[in-house]
């Protein structure tokens, strides 16, 4: 079910670009801009573990530098039957993880210090095995597609904008006041739908995290002490690395309510709930 939503979204933002590039430059343009932002995005995606990484300051580990977390990864990545993840470590005193890679054998989850020190294993355990469902179910993927057709729609949007304001518009036929109504409405829609993809995610690797840890006691408790932490201790980080994070990083940030309305998790209590769910399932 979760993999239909995912179909038809990104069946959606598709459809969305190549109505728009038909609209506003004929038959060519939805592949043109397709093509570019496929460039920039895929470009960022071969690379993200490296940008984000550096954006959290995290360091890689080995066995030796934290053993007891190297180890309950490994025993947590050989019940989802992946291959052994890079671990790392990132500085901050806020508690939260993310995944991030490329595909199974590039993946690396990264747990902050804060986490360390302000969960139980049994918690440290559910969240390890979320961020591991991202990777399982290949999450980074998906929303780097998603990601490149909502900049796709974005620029088409932008140069659609400017042509009206300049009096352009494809065979001089189109209404300036709708190409300027459209190229606003249409990214946000594609942030929207993008918006959905990453929520959607996040239910499937909190189901599948709870099935790899055995239990949904542990990522729930996990949640909701997360949550509360984020509140308390603010963490400055990019945004396009925050919405990586098991819970949002930025709720205690200043000036970052207008952000929550375009939030790219679901609801902390709903997700809490719908584990707890779960209990007696498996």
């Amino acid at each position: 079910m979760q993999l239909a939503k995912v179909f038809f979204l990104m069946a959606g933002l598709t459809a969305l670009m190549v109505v728009l590039g038909g609209y506003f430059f004929g038959q060519g343009g939805a592949v043109l801009f397709l093509g570019i932002a496929a460039v920039m995005n895929f470009g960022m995606f071969w690379f993200s573990h490296k940008a984000v990484l550096k954006m959290y300051k995290a360091r890689i580990v080995s066995p030796e530098d934290a053993p007891e977390l190297y180890r309950m990864v490994d025993e947590l990545r050989q019940r989802a039957g992946l291959p052994m993840p890079v671990v790392a470590i990132a500085p901050q005193e806020q508690p939260n993880a993310f995944a991030t890679g490329r595909s199974h054998k590039k993946a690396v989850v990264c747990v902050t210090a804060g986490l360390l020190k302000l969960v139980d294993r049994r918690e440290l355990e559910g969240v390890v095995a979320h961020e591991l469902a991202h990777i399982k179910h290949y999450h980074m993927l998906v929303s780097t597609i998603a990601a490149t057709m909502a900049g796709a729609v974005a620029m088409l949007a932008s140069v659609a904008r400017w042509g009206a304001i300049l009096g352009g518009g494809r065979d001089g036929d189109r209404n300036p006041i709708v190409l300027i109504a459209l190229s606003i409405i249409a990214p946000l829609a594609a942030v929207i739908v993008q918006m959905g993809i990453s929520r959607v995610n996040e239910f499937q690797a909190d189901r599948t995290g709870a099935e790899i840890a055995g239990s949904p006691d542990g990522l729930a408790s996990a949640l909701q002490r997360l949550e509360s932490y984020a509140q308390r201790i603010p963490m400055q980080v990019n945004p396009a690395g925050a919405q990586l994070a098991i819970v949002n990083p930025l709720a205690g940030v200043r000036g970052q309510a207008f952000t929550k309305l375009f939030r790219t998790h679901p609801p902390t209590e709903e997700r809490i709930a719908k584990l707890r769910e779960m209990r007696g399932t498996f």
